[in-house]
């Protein structure tokens, strides 16, 4: 968060322009969920949805597995920090990503009560999406919680709120019971690079943050289907040679 308390690190905001006289690069080292339109939230007590200008959306596409995750920094719910999510890459090559340049980027963020993803990297990860709309995203956050506490030390778990009032959240957290990390997307713009449409949506990913597979939708996020899932994830980045526990 920066001194003004106004986000997770300071810099130009996804959608603002780059000051006249500033040159796109080219490079595409994070091409994964980015250079998208804002989230817009719609129908959102009743379908349980987000959508994106352009209608895409995570795990919709082929060829997404394999690709890198775009970082991100996002204050912890049980803290007090508040504020928008980093989202500045570390590749100032990228032309497509939002570039720290001067600016910090989001693995760079070295205030405590912020939450980034590159330090989840070195596990095979699962990150969950969801708001308090959907009608079944919270029972689905329960069972995200339970499978974290049956895989630790195996799988590293964040649980990612979408716009929702941080009081909510951390009212919601508490009164749950969950013990499983918590990051806050106050505008939306991790939600809006990972093309987060569904709640509750879950991606997985190999240790260094490479896409295994996404999964959306309530009945993916039984106790059983989860755990599948999970497991599927560790056999495989064990068979990719990478370190697991």
């Amino acid at each position: 968060m920066s001194e003004s308390g106004d986000s997770v690190g300071p810099g130009r905001r996804p959608g603002e322009e780059a000051p006249e006289g500033e040159k796109p690069k080219p490079g595409a080292r994070y091409p994964l969920f980015v250079g998208l339109a804002f989230v817009i939230l719609i129908g959102y007590a009743t379908v349980n949805t987000i959508q994106t200008e352009d209608g895409g959306l995570l795990g919709a596409q082929e060829g997404e597995q394999g690709r890198a995750l775009s970082e991100f920094a996002v204050p912890d719910v049980r803290s007090d920090l508040e504020g928008d999510a980093n989202i500045f890459q570390d590749d100032c090559e990228t032309a497509e990503n939002p570039c720290p340049e001067s600016r910090v980027p989001a693995c760079d963020v070295t205030d405590e009560r912020a939450i980034r993803v590159c330090d989840l990297f070195d596990k095979p990860l699962a990150i969950s999406f969801w708001f308090t709309g959907g009608a079944e995203c919270l029972p689905a956050q329960d069972a995200f919680d339970r499978a974290a506490a049956r895989f630790e030390g195996r799988v590293n778990f964040l649980s990612v709120n979408v716009r929702d009032e941080i009081a909510d959240v951390r009212t919601i957290v508490e009164e749950r019971g969950w013990s499983v990390p918590v990051g806050w997307d106050r505008d939306g713009a991790v939600s809006n690079i990972y093309r987060v449409g569904l709640c509750p949506t879950l991606a997985l990913a190999y240790p260094g943050g490479v896409l295994q597979d996404a999964v959306i939708g309530s009945e993916s996020f039984d106790d059983e289907t989860l755990e599948a899932a999970l497991d599927k994830l560790v056999e495989e980045s064990e068979a990719r040679g990478e370190a697991v526990g």
